[in-house]
């Protein structure tokens, strides 16, 4: 153990990692004295005029602190703590404030800056002598992600809330990766907006902060835009499976709240069967068959075979040719952006079907007149939806496909989500864009549950089961080098629906999700300088399941709870 004794005499402290903090702070030091809270423990705000929304933190942060009632993952649940907390000191205050020279926003403000202008870090001390705690920032923001540090410190025991690690002293964590993110797939199934709200709630309790909505596919189009209303009136699944643009503020609104950007995704022109319901015109091989044919899909070994593929049914792209499907493109992207402040909205771009368009008369007749090729009338349709993003202020975010299958010309701030391989990422940081990580290979939360479609017996193309333990071994850098690492903003984990919806989102997704959290926040290091592994991050990571299920989302145990309460006895060579 590496002894520190610091200027603060309180604060002679051992090196230790406090079980309950997840992301682990890239700066930590703990000790090992029992501490009370305080019954009438308060959070002293010294910010005038303090926004509102930071007020509302205080208030949530306070309310978990007496209703999370967690119990320590120990053998006898804390029993053993019971003299040690008898003869503790009480923390009756907190005091929040903001340091340096930044000007005061509301942490919604904060969330939607661009990613180079967020500021996450904060600083927080928590004496054992029952003297003030302290939290300081340079944001709003950077205060609520200490508040959520703070609340996962404490126990429960016969009505004393407590914590056998005091004191705790923070400087300055803040996050690796400025891009921690979570994508939701609404339109193969939907979700209601609770469900869509728990799960921003769990992603604020770990500090990922883009939350990164694929809302409308093939399948179905939920989304309520403005300009363009026919399109959810006839492509959601139901009347009440709609997004209103109420429900998409009171979303942006919560999310933001909570210190999260919400990304949106319209994907064109592939993915985009459901709008042949409103605009039969405009689709080429719309519900075509076989379905394998003409639908989109991703390249595997199959397709090397059979030269076409389709990951899944049914078929349907929008003609990119037509000028109409251009128009409407572009009036779905101009109606969206008004809705979502984000400075960020993707337009997709994967998964084309080629095969669709050489057998659709009207895009070859259409490539006949215009004298163009299938990719120059891809460029045309690009230029036109991304400029009109960039005409209000958006930057483009695109998938892979984009950067490395077709000749279009992106502006050097488009950015890239990677995801067919994680071996990718060179390849396209190589072209000098900007990625942001969503390997299918260690990050697609949807894999291993076998293959869905009617006939197959099949495992889905992406098996195995990404474990928690797969996502929590990424590595961010690896195969680039120190220039090429520049280009990289962070990555996320991503849940396709096609065998999800209400019923199992909180478990298909948590504690998962939380291992990247930790990845792209604490980076390849723990607090003292070893490695970040696995068989540390266990004990911490049921800490958080179990608080997560405290606070009413639904996550999968990782071990029978003999093994959470004895770590170490349930690996492989204990």
């Amino acid at each position: 153990m590496v002894r520190l004794v610091t200027a603060f005499v309180p604060f002679v402290t051992c090196f230790q990692l406090v079980v309950g903090l997840w992301p682990i702070p890239t700066n930590l030091n703990a000790g090992t004295t029992a501490l009370r809270l305080s019954p009438s423990f308060s959070i002293d705000v010294k910010i005038l005029n303090a926004p509102a929304d930071l007020s509302d933190a205080v208030t949530r942060t306070n309310t978990l602190l007496r209703q999370d009632k967690l119990q320590r993952l120990v053998v006898g649940r804390g029993v053993n703590d019971t003299q040690r907390i008898q003869a503790a000191k009480m923390l009756t205050t907190m005091s929040i404030s903001i340091v340096g020279n930044r000007s005061v926003q509301s942490i919604s403000s904060e969330a939607i800056l661009d990613l180079t202008e967020r500021s996450e870090g904060y600083t927080l001390t928590v004496p054992s002598d029952g003297s003030t705690a302290e939290l300081t920032a340079e944001s709003t923001l950077g205060l609520f992600r200490g508040l959520t540090t703070f609340s996962q410190l404490w126990y429960q025991l016969q009505n004393t809330t407590y914590t056998v690690q005091a004191p705790v002293k923070i400087v300055n964590d803040s996050p690796t990766y400025a891009y921690r993110g979570f994508m939701l797939d609404t339109a193969r199934n939907f979700f209601p907006v609770n469900d869509i709200k728990r799960t921003l709630d769990a992603m604020s309790w770990v500090k990922l902060n883009s939350f990164h909505w694929h809302v409308t596919d093939t399948q179905s189009w939920p989304l309520q835009v403005a300009a363009v209303p026919e399109l959810s009136a006839a492509g959601a699944y139901s009347s009440e499976s709609v997004y209103s643009q109420t429900d998409v503020k009171d979303i942006i609104s919560y999310a933001g709240a909570r210190g999260i950007d919400v990304i949106v995704e319209i994907d064109t022109p592939g993915h985009t069967g459901s709008i042949a319901f409103s605009h039969p015109e405009l689709v080429a091989c719309s519900q075509a068959s076989p379905w394998s044919t003409f639908a989109n899909g991703m390249p595997g070994p199959l397709c090397l075979i059979f030269l076409t593929c389709a990951l899944e049914p049914p078929s349907g792209q929008l003609r990119l040719t037509s000028n109409k499907s251009i128009s409407l493109a572009t009036s779905i992207f101009r109606s969206v952006s008004s809705d979502f402040p984000s400075k960020y909205l993707s337009t997709g771009g994967d998964e084309l079907n080629t095969a669709c368009y050489s057998q659709d008369n009207e895009t070859q007749a259409e490539l006949k007149a215009s004298g163009q090729t299938l990719e120059q009338a891809l460029n045309t349709f690009t230029q036109a939806t991304h400029s009109t993003l960039k005409a209000v202020g958006k930057t483009p975010v695109v998938w892979e496909e984009m950067v490395l299958d077709h000749n279009v010309t992106l502006s050097n701030d488009t950015i890239a989500m990677v995801w067919i391989s994680s071996q990718n990422v060179a390849s396209v940081v190589q072209k000098g864009f900007r990625v942001v990580h969503a390997a299918s290979d260690f990050l697609y939360l949807d894999c291993g549950a076998g293959e869905w479609i009617g006939d197959d017996i099949a495992n889905s193309w992406c098996d195995p089961f990404k474990t928690w333990q797969k996502i929590y071994s990424f590595d961010p850098l690896a195969n680039l080098t120190s220039d090429q690492a520049k280009f990289i903003l962070g990555g996320e984990t991503l849940l396709w629906t096609e065998q999800s919806d209400p019923s199992n989102l909180d478990s298909i997704v948590w504690p998962r999700a939380a291992a990247s959290a930790e990845v792209f926040w604490t980076g390849p290091t723990l607090p003292d300088g070893t490695v970040r592994n696995g068989s540390e991050a266990l004990s911490r990571l049921h800490d958080l399941r179990y608080r997560f299920i405290q606070r009413g989302v639904r996550a999968i145990p990782l071990q029978p709870l003999w093994c959470a309460l004895r770590p170490g006895l349930c690996d492989l060579n204990a």
